[in-house]
């Protein structure tokens, strides 16, 4: 678990490092992007077992992010979040292809059975 990394990409800065702190304290390994331009530009884009990412950010959203990563083949799995209320967001994220779809604020239960089933999916 410890080498296992897992990418978070969210423009709010408090959740983006309450919950790299949460993966760290589960023994996980974390990146942190505010934005996905500057996770596309990273390394960690084929390094992360797990991808988690706000959907409604500055620049790229989450689902754009979802499917440039589609584009350049990256399998990990895709797990969006979102404080938004919008009607049928959930459906647009599985839609796209995300592993699950998580509204804030989340139990952080909740985040861990999410986590643990995308990486079982993907064999990490």
């Amino acid at each position: 678990m410890a080498e296992t990394l897992i990418a978070i990409i969210d423009d709010d800065d408090s959740m983006r490092v309450a919950l790299m702190r949460f993966m760290r304290s589960s023994g996980y390994r974390t990146s942190g992007y505010g934005s996905a331009g500057a996770f596309l530009a990273s390394d960690d884009v084929t390094a992360a077992a797990c991808i988690i990412t706000d959907i409604h950010m500055p620049g790229l959203s989450g689902f754009e992010l979802k499917a440039l990563l589609d584009a350049r083949g990256v399998t990990s799995p895709v797990m969006m979040i979102t404080a938004r209320t919008e009607a049928n967001l959930n459906e647009r994220a599985l839609a796209c292809g995300a592993f699950c779809f998580l509204r804030k604020p989340f139990a952080t239960d909740a985040l861990q059975l999410h986590l643990n089933r995308a990486l079982a999916a993907a064999d990490v």
